[in-house]
């Protein structure tokens, strides 16, 4: 499908100690070679694949740089063609130099993700494993490198084409009834066919339910910290994160906009995002603040209700209106965790604590001042997130094409299995289960178009 040559820069841009970067495709090693000249000597197109050779970039009589060069032969590459990686020294201006060199010789700019694109095109990859390089380039925590690790070995990818080839069996055998209908015959197993839908149900509900986990684990999980104003919101932010990253004041209602940043808790990533204190006020743009607020624990997985824990002790007014807050969050909204956080605990005593639990059963107390608390409030978050399927190395969905599919295959199954159920004819049996293997095949990458895999690539890196 491509005949030409790519180059990239495989590293990140700007200066460093060293920079790759990538040539592919059939004139990739002639091109590399007319360009390099060998400390040993060595003639690089005649060197095995998988070798490495110490020499020089040149321009004609112009040295650019001493560098190693990498020889990747067809099929044995990333890309399924001959691959050729300059490890060159990591100045923006030889990094330039050599990819301007390369473009004079006759290759061309590499679009976003076009080296993986071969790759799934020559076979390398099937799709989901294709994008899995994107998540594995992008994973910031150890459970989302862990995911993309998974479903970039196929683990998913297996899963599905084994459903997909099983149905498919399955579904030869009622199209060849279809050619013999009028002798009446059953080539296809209705009990076992009926057996294998149910199986494939399973495995589907099962998928499409570990995406609440999978998502959340790629993009971590948001937590609203919420309370009233100068209760120690931003104090806390900056115990979690262990850096001044808030604004920390005396005066109420510093947090005008919300604040995020994100740290990883037992290799799962929170995003926590600290917002304008809730409490009736005539200015406008705390308003806006504290309306902003809302949103955020809309959006949010967990909310974190924070007070101050003398407040309930010493003052009626606040404590009745901690209360009623407490109260508003759990009523609006019953389905979502919320952590009531007593802050500023060392200013009250052991007698004043015993008296806090008594009204609020499931106060964790903490001093975001002094550290104390901060440990257990993250393994609580830790807590509240489902990881058993990723502790169990079971296959988890994060990608939102895939979950698409996913859902458009699992209602084409129950379309299936209610026509067995009723009886319903070959004929319209194949329908539905040809959409459902059109559904698999999506995702592997077996039923795919080019604005597919243009939207797929176009969110890669140029150099992969």
């Amino acid at each position: 499908m491509y005949n030409d040559t790519i180059v990239a820069l495989a590293t990140p841009s700007g200066s460093g100690a060293i920079a790759v970067i990538r040539l592919s495709g059939k004139e990739a090693i002639t091109t590399a070679a007319n360009n390099f000249r060998s400390i040993s000597g060595k003639k690089l197109k005649e060197q095995n694949t998988h070798t490495i050779h110490l020499g020089h970039v040149v321009d004609g009589d112009k040295t650019i740089d001493e560098v190693l060069v990498s020889v990747f032969k067809n099929p044995n590459s990333y890309t399924g063609e001959d691959v050729i990686e300059i490890s060159c020294h990591g100045s923006s201006y030889i990094q330039q130099e050599i990819i301007q060199l390369m473009l004079r010789k006759g290759c061309r700019m590499a679009s976003p993700g076009e080296f993986t694109l071969r790759a799934f095109l020559n076979g390398k990859l099937d799709l989901s494993q294709a994008e899995a390089v994107a998540d594995l380039i992008s994973s910031d925590n150890e459970a989302s490198h862990q995911i993309a690790m998974q479903q970039m070995r196929g683990g998913f990818s297996s899963e599905i084409q084994k459903l997909r080839e099983e149905l498919l069996n399955f579904a030869s055998l009622i199209e060849l009834e279809l050619d013999f209908a009028e002798e009446d015959v059953e080539f296809a197993d209705r009990t076992q066919f009926k057996k294998l839908i149910e199986r494939i149900t399973f495995v589907l509900k099962r998928l499409i339910d570990s995406f609440a986990v999978g998502n959340v684990i790629k993009n971590g999980i948001p937590v609203a910290i919420v309370g009233e104003p100068n209760v120690g919101k931003s104090t806390l932010l900056n115990a979690l994160l262990n850096e001044e990253r808030a604004i920390v004041s005396e005066i109420a209602g510093t947090t005008r906009d919300t604040i995020e940043d994100e740290i990883s808790i037992g290799g799962i990533g929170f995003r926590f995002i600290d917002t304008a204190g809730i409490r009736e006020t005539k200015d406008v743009v705390e308003s806006i603040g504290i309306k902003k607020t809302f949103e955020k624990i809309d959006q949010a997985q967990v909310v974190i209700y924070l007070f101050e824990a003398d407040a309930l002790i010493n003052d009626s007014d606040k404590s009745k209106s901690i209360l009623t807050e407490i109260g508003k969050i759990q009523n609006k909204y019953p389905q979502k965790p919320l952590i009531v956080l007593g802050n500023k605990v060392d200013k009250i005593n052991e007698k004043q604590i015993e008296e806090l639990k008594l009204q609020i059963s499931e106060l964790r107390l903490i001093s975001a001042k002094t550290g104390f608390g901060v440990e257990d409030l993250t393994d609580t978050l830790l807590n509240l997130i489902n990881t058993g399927a990723l502790r169990n190395n079971e296959t988890i969905v994060t990608n939102s094409r895939h979950y698409d599919a996913l859902l458009k295959a699992f209602e084409e199954i129950q379309k299936v299995q209610h026509g067995l159920e009723t009886g319903l004819s070959g004929d319209l049996l194949a329908i539905d289960i040809r959409q459902a293997l059109y559904h698999f095949g999506e995702i592997t990458g077996e039923i795919t178009n080019d604005d597919l895999l243009g939207n797929i690539f176009a969110n890669f890196c140029i150099g992969k």
